[in-house]
């Protein structure tokens, strides 16, 4: 896709941060997707100018963009909160190298933990890795701040970090965009003073990141990253990101405000100045007091976590009633509505497996991914979930904890994606140090929580062009795993034979449950199955699978067919025959 010129548009955060890199003249992209974060990689792939790719890992990722940085061309990662933990590896280090071309990292926090295991406040890492990091609080901004974000990497010899959250993300404002500047490619110089970070040289680049963070923190005094807008000065408002939206539009002009952009460093003489211009002084922030705590180690006193929660996000009405300001009426739902739970697709690939993991009475060890939902009633199937690929890592302390009390039990389950960003390793554990773990691969053909991308496994690159595809029997056998087995999960017989056979087996094993994703494109739904209500005995059976399209009615069984893709799963656990339709293929 070429880029269009100035003009002005709503977009979302994520694809004005795209538009960002466009502009800035970006020239190597790699990511690894996590909501909030994955539409900014998927945005600039539509720009041909820019090379981009989805990485195994967000650690992966930075490396890439480190290389290429290295090699002299404006370089970006993004990843959620989480994935800069996987990435924190190099990203220390990195910080002591600095750049050639600029390197500019995002990070999307995700407070309310809408698609997150944990709520995380990545200011931590800017501030332990001695980097800058901006926050833009609306699409505007990202798009502004992500130009930016290049000129002071390259100005300071840095790693940038845009730091975004949900909201900003996922939220539409106005931008005005311009055209690309070709940026030339720096010339590599080799220098192993600057680049190699054995300990004698990385003991010199610590005082030259010191300093160059206090140069960081004068350059925030003066940046128009930074801003006061003054009003009322019976209250002053220190605060960033949707912060500064919710803030703004409880207090107008009443308050004055000072809006951060730039996080880290924090600008100390900024601070102190407006905090003398007003009586009472309040730090506005989701999560963690990270600029309260800052301003209590410059002497200052505030207001902040003693009346605003450490959790969740916050909300216009929200900051209005704590302060004690007149909370808008709007429009209310009297009525109770049922929560309405997370659930499998109907025609999930991962249903029928976990139904006879379920059935079975397994111990399951669960990762991240759609399969998640595992845990979820009437499956209740997965018991553990930690973090990306800890499923097969843990089965193999659990069962060398335990022994032959675990090992015909208990089992792992992987997503495919999953299993490429941090299962091998932990393969590679259980192959060397030999514990006889059951491993299930769950492969559904794409990357399916954050929206249907491309991985190592499924043949296709980013855009959706034949790639190098990762052969997952061959590499398990090559790891060192004798028994390795592919089975249809929507075949119950087929798949609860397997699971039977793997746990009382004596050593270590792979099962490949193996269907794409219901809702690929190029998977074509079959007619729906029908229930025949003179057959239905209201036994409920076909209700364990805990499939959206099938309900109760008149103690008779109903398939919604707007839902029902015919996957016949349904069909193999009713005794009477009263689920007409397809065979199962």
């Amino acid at each position: 896709m070429k880029g269009w010129g100035k003009m002005k548009q709503l977009m979302l955060g994520n694809a004005a941060i795209a538009r960002g890199l466009y502009e800035a003249g970006c020239g190597v992209v790699s990511s690894y997707p996590g909501t909030p974060s994955t539409e900014v990689t998927e945005e600039i792939a539509k720009y041909d100018e820019v090379y981009s790719e989805w990485a195994p890992n967000e650690k992966v990722a930075m490396e890439v963009a480190f290389g290429a940085s290295l090699a002299g061309k404006r370089s970006f990662c993004g990843m959620k909160h989480v994935g800069l933990n996987v990435a924190a590896d190099p990203l220390f280090t990195i910080s002591y190298i600095g750049v050639n071309a600029g390197m500019v990292i995002v990070v999307a926090d995700d407070p309310g933990m809408h698609s997150s295991q944990n709520e995380q406040d990545s200011r931590h890492y800017a501030k332990a890795a001695k980097m800058p990091m901006l926050e833009p609080a609306d699409s505007a901004e990202c798009l502004e701040y992500t130009k930016l974000a290049y000129e002071i990497s390259e100005k300071f010899d840095t790693p940038v970090f845009i730091k975004t959250c949900t909201r900003i993300a996922h939220s539409q404002s106005v931008v005005e965009t311009s055209e690309r500047v070709e940026v030339a490619v720096k010339p590599y110089e080799k220098n192993i003073a600057k680049n190699v970070m054995m300990p004698g040289n990385a003991k010199k680049k610590h005082p030259v990141v010191e300093q160059r963070l206090r140069d960081l923190a004068e350059y925030a005094e003066t940046s128009p990253l930074n801003r006061v807008e003054m009003g009322g000065t019976k209250i002053g408002i220190i605060t960033s990101s949707t912060c500064y939206q919710y803030a703004k539009e409880v207090y107008g002009e009443e308050a004055s405000i000072l809006k951060l952009g730039m996080v880290w460093p924090l600008p100390e003489k900024m601070i102190k100045d407006f905090a003398s211009k007003v009586e009472k002084l309040i730090v506005i922030e989701e999560l963690d007091p990270f600029i309260e705590e800052y301003c209590y180690s410059i002497g200052l006193e505030v207001n902040g976590k003693d009346l605003l929660p450490l959790e969740d996000e916050f909300s216009q009405n929200q900051i209005a009633g704590i302060f004690g300001k007149e909370i808008p009426e709007g429009l209310t739902l009297e009525e109770n509505i049922p929560v309405r739970p997370p659930v499998m697709c109907a025609g999930c690939p991962h249903r029928g497996l976990f139904y006879t993991l379920s059935k079975n009475k397994c111990t399951v060890l669960g990762d991240i991914g759609c399969y998640t939902l595992g845990a979820v009633a009437p499956l209740s199937a997965m018991e553990v979930t930690a973090c990306m690929g800890a499923s097969i890592s843990s089965i193999h302390g659990f069962n060398k904890a335990l022994g032959e009390e675990s090992e015909g039990k208990t089992v792992a389950v992987i997503g495919d994606s999953t299993f490429m960003h941090s299962g091998m390793t932990g393969l590679a554990n259980i192959a060397y140090n030999q514990s006889n773990s059951t491993v299930i691969i769950l492969d559904n053909s794409i990357t399916g929580m954050t929206g249907h991308q491309q991985n190592p496994t499924t043949g296709y690159n980013i855009k959706g062009d034949p790639a190098g595809k990762i052969d997952l029997e061959a590499l398990c056998k090559a790891m060192g795993i004798n028994r390795v087995r592919v089975v249809d999960p929507y075949n119950l017989e087929e798949t609860d034979k397997a699971v039977k056979e793997e746990l009382a087996a004596n050593e270590p094993s792979i099962i490949i449950s193996r269907r794409p994703c219901a809702l690929l494109k190029t998977v074509k739904a079959k007619p729906a199955i029908k229930c025949n209500p003179d057959k239905c005995k209201g036994c409920t059976k076909c209700m364990k699978l805990g499939c959206p399209a099938i309900s109760m009615k008149d103690k008779k069984a109903t398939i919604d067919p707007t839902l029902c893709v015919g996957c016949g799963v349904c069909q193999q656990l009713c005794a009477f025959g009263a689920l007409e339709g397809n065979e199962n293929d």
